[in-house]
């Protein structure tokens, strides 16, 4: 008989490893092997169940009221502070839209306030369900959302405004009690994406760090968004969706009697939602408790200290604003090297750093996410991000082909077609069944000269290239 385990253990020999703080992007990881026993253990017990009706599966019903309160009550919620348990930070974020659109049916074309970093589940969710974006530049110095700038973008038209606690590229918490302010002038919604933050954050100002205020202990926050499967190190994927209240919630639970069977209830995006996630998220958040996240974020906070430490001391790189969290981005401070062949070497030597290409103000940086596993790697990771720009610097920048950066120019993300994005692929080197390069600073120099459209139809139609049978 086949040991399909054993195959799976082989497929996934060839993944980015979960754990021991080598991948600084995509997974959180404690450094606690018992949680991840837990976490699959509760998984196990529950996955059967569905959450689709809390009144046949009473034990979920149960472990999501429980997270809830837990979320709102380490952010500043009160008494009256709702929420409900997502897939992720995306379904959170979407559902946070969606009630605000659905909340003011006598606005007909309606929008939402952006600064140009909040993540891009908002993009996704203005996609979605037809609202205008009006996105707003952030302070080129500091990556934060500039509070004067988000009041005037607020119209007639705007249901909601977003502010991030911490922005995912720079790491930086906009100025919430400003921007919620603005917002509650106007007598519109204010979201504050803590997903990645709202976990830690609360923590870091336990230990004493200076954390800007966020959470519902600001006037006019409506509702915050915290993912479980980042820095609650749960098992994905599970968030909370907090409202400041049941009436502001409402607006993105869904019914419909409208058919033979039974009328459909819906809290989030889903139907059909396994109890598996929720129970495993629940069982670590209990096994964990107050200390032990406390415990976990002051490790998490050494770690980042003394890797920014390590990257501003250098040569040659340059923190981009002034991280609040456990995220740092940095970027060249001259032209003597390529970051995509930094990230190339850092591979090389068994790490994962995340690209961030320009965007505006935001120049080619490399993306790190620290978490409570780096603790005690830190001089081994500054070691080895010392020897990859020494590397990168050798090997000089990164040569694009004139006649393939020509050709790409030429492409029109509306019109482009299979045999075209064929041709690109064979100039790129990726063709046959090999798979992509153990070096993708060629690709990520090339995609970097197309304009955003047309990177992103690049990169879904490589997407859609990849998940073909």
């Amino acid at each position: 008989m086949t040991d399909f385990l054993a195959e799976l253990r082989e497929l996934r020999a060839g993944d980015l490893p979960t754990h021991g703080g080598r991948t600084l992007a995509y997974v959180y990881d404690s450094g606690l092997s018992e949680v991840d026993e837990i976490a699959a253990a509760a998984h196990a017990l529950a996955s059967s169940a569905n959450g689709l009706d809390p009144t046949a599966f009473p034990s979920l019903l149960r472990l999501e009221n429980d997270l809830v309160g837990r979320a709102a009550g380490l952010l500043g919620g009160t008494a009256g502070t709702v929420g409900t348990v997502t897939s992720g930070g995306t379904e959170s974020c979407l559902l946070a839209v969606l009630a605000a659109r659905d909340a003011r049916p006598e606005i007909t074309a309606p929008s939402v306030v952006l600064p140009d970093t909040a993540h891009a589940a908002f993009h996704k969710a203005a996609h979605l369900f037809g609202l205008r974006e009006i996105v707003v530049p952030v302070d080129a110095e500091t990556f934060r959302a500039v509070p004067d700038a988000m009041a005037e973008a607020i119209d007639e038209s705007t249901v909601l405004v977003v502010a991030s606690a911490p922005s995912y590229a720079h790491g930086v918490v906009d100025p919430i009690p400003e921007i919620a302010a603005a917002a509650a002038a106007r007598g519109v919604r204010m979201h504050v994406d803590a997903c990645i933050g709202g976990w830690v954050l609360p923590y870091y100002a336990k230990l004493g760090a200076a954390v800007p205020p966020f959470d519902f202990r600001v006037p006019g926050v409506t509702s915050m968004s915290v993912d479980l499967h980042k820095y609650a190190y749960c098992a994905k994927g599970v968030s909370v969706l907090l409202h400041a209240n049941a009436e502001l919630r409402r607006t993105h639970y869904f019914a419909s009697a409208a058919w033979p069977g039974y009328t459909m209830l819906n809290p989030t995006l889903q139907s059909t939602r396994s109890g598996g996630p929720l129970a495993a998220a629940w069982a670590v958040v209990n096994h964990l408790g107050e200390d032990g996240y406390l415990r976990l974020a002051q490790v998490t906070r050494e770690a980042v200290t003394r890797i920014r430490t390590g990257v501003e001391n250098l040569p040659g790189l340059r923190v981009l604003g002034d991280p609040d969290s456990t995220l740092i981005a940095f970027t060249a401070a001259d032209d003597g090297f390529d970051l995509f062949t930094v990230a190339d070497e850092m591979k090389v030597r068994g790490w994962y750093v995340q690209p961030q290409f320009a965007h505006g103000d935001s120049p080619l940086n490399l993306h790190l996410t620290i978490t409570a596993a780096n603790h005690g790697s830190e001089a081994a990771f500054l070691a080895d991000l010392t020897a990859s720009v020494a590397s990168a610097r050798d090997a000089g920048p990164t040569p694009v082909d004139p006649d393939v950066a020509a050709f790409v120019a030429a492409l029109d993300p509306e019109t482009l077609t299979a045999e075209q994005f064929a041709g690109l692929l064979a100039a790129a080197g990726l063709v046959g069944d090999a798979g992509l390069p153990e070096r993708m600073a060629p690709i990520n120099a090339l995609l970097a000269t197309a304009a955003e459209p047309l990177r992103e139809r690049l990169l879904l139609e490589f997407v859609g290239a990849l998940y073909t049978p």
